[in-house]
C-alpha cells in the first residue's frame, strides 16, 4: 500500500471529515472567530450556493479546512458547495472545477489554489460574472491579479515564511558543531511553499554551524517525499537537519530515514496533522507548525457572506501560527 494511502486511512480512522509574508495595508490578525454583521446574507442560498475549491482531500490539512467552512456553513445557514482537485499537483483539474462553479451560478468562490497564477483566468472569468472571491491558504501572485484587472481579492492565510523561519530555528538551535541541512520544498510555483522555503533556509544559514547542502521540491506529496529523500540522503549521506514545508513530506521523509536506520536526522515538518502530532509524541519528527486550517477555511466563508453584503473587508486575514514541539504535546 502506498504511503498516500496509508496517511488517508489514518485520517478518516482518526475521524477526519471528508478526506507569506504579505504586505500592505490593513492586515487583520485573527484568533477567534468574528461574526458577520446580523442581518440577511444575499444569494448565499441553496439556489445560489457558495463554492469552496481545495486543492485536494488526500492531505488531511484540506479536510480540518473543509470541516471550518462546514462550521460556517452551519452557523450562517448558508449552502456551500465543497470541489476538491484529486491532487495538489492538478492544477488543470482546479481550473476546471472553478468553471463549473461559476456555470453553476454560485453567489462567491473561497479557493484555495494550487498555483499562484495559473487559477488566476478562470478567477477574471468569475469575477466578470459578478461572483466575489476570497483567496485563502496560498496567496495568488498580487502581480498578475493586478494584470488580470483583479486587484482587490481578499487573502485568508498565515504569514509563511515567518512560520517556517521559527521551524528552522528550532531545527537549527542544538547544531554547535558543523552539521548538515537539507530542504523538501512543496509546488515551487505556489507562494506558501516559497515562502515557506526562504523562511527556513533563513532561519538553518543563520547558525553558522549549518550547511544548507540541498533544497529539493517534493511537491507537497507524502510517496514523492519519500523517494526524494531515499535520493538525497544517498547524494548527501552526512545531513542531520531536514525542514520539510509541509507535514506529508516530513511523514514521507521519517519513514524513508526510520526504513533505511538514519534515526539520528532531526526532521521538522508544517500544518500540525494529527500524524505529524503522533510522529512527535513518538520522537520520530522533532516539531511541526499549527497553522490553523479550520481557521482558515472558517474565515474565507466569513470574508465571502461579507462581500456578498456589501460590507468592507481587510485585504489580508493572517491567522496565528505555532510552533508545535515534543514539550507542547505533554
Amino acid at each position: 500500500m502506498k504511503l498516500i494511502q496509508l496517511i488517508s486511512c489514518a485520517a478518516l480512522s482518526a475521524g477526519l471529515l471528508g478526506c507569506g509574508q504579505s504586505s500592505g495595508p490593513n492586515i487583520s490578525t485573527v484568533t477567534t472567530p468574528v461574526q458577520p454583521a446580523s442581518g440577511q446574507v444575499p444569494n448565499a442560498t441553496a439556489a445560489h450556493p457558495i463554492g469552496l475549491v481545495m486543492k485536494t482531500l488526500t492531505n488531511p490539512f484540506f479536510i480540518e479546512m473543509e470541516k471550518g467552512a462546514r462550521r460556517a456553513e452551519k452557523e450562517f445557514g448558508i449552502t456551500l458547495t465543497v470541489k476538491t482537485a484529486a491532487q495538489e499537483t492538478s492544477i488543470e483539474q482546479q481550473i476546471q472545477l472553478v468553471n463549473d462553479l461559476v456555470a453553476a451560478k454560485v453567489a462567491a468562490i473561497i479557493i484555495a489554489p494550487g498555483d499562484s497564477v495559473s487559477l488566476i483566468p478562470a478567477l477574471k472569468k468569475a469575477a466578470d460574472a459578478g461572483i466575489k472571491i476570497v483567496n485563502i491558504d496560498n496567496r495568488l501572485d498580487p502581480d498578475a491579479l493586478k494584470q488580470a484587472g483583479l486587484s482587490a481579492l481578499p487573502f485568508v492565510g498565515v504569514d509563511n515564511e515567518a512560520g517556517a523561519y521559527k521551524a528552522g530555528q528550532f531545527l537549527a538551535a542544538q547544531a554547535s558543531a558543523p552539521t548538515q541541512a537539507a530542504i523538501l520544498e512543496g509546488i515551487r510555483s505556489a507562494d506558501n511553499a516559497r515562502q515557506r522555503m526562504e523562511g527556513a533556509k533563513r532561519a538553518l544559514i543563520d547558525n553558522k554551524q549549518v550547511k544548507l547542502v540541498a533544497s529539493e521540491t517534493a511537491n507537497w506529496k507524502i510517496d514523492e517525499a519519500y523517494n526524494v529523500s531515499k535520493v538525497l540522503f544517498t547524494k548527501h549521506p552526512d545531513v542531520k537537519l531536514l525542514f520539510a514545508a509541509n507535514d506529508m513530506m516530513a511523514i514521507g521523509a521519517s519513514r524513508y530515514l526510520q526504513e533505511s536506520g538514519k534515526v539520528n536526522v532531526r526532521v521538522v515538518g508544517f500544518d500540525a496533522l494529527s500524524e505529524a502530532l503522533t510522529e512527535i509524541k513518538a520522537g520520530r519528527l522533532a516539531a511541526t507548525v499549527d497553522q490553523q486550517a479550520a481557521e482558515q477555511g472558517y474565515q474565507g466563508v466569513l470574508l465571502a457572506l461579507r462581500l456578498l453584503k456589501g460590507e468592507p473587508v481587510a485585504p489580508i486575514t493572517m491567522i496565528e501560527t505555532r510552533l508545535i514541539t515534543a514539550a507542547e504535546l505533554k
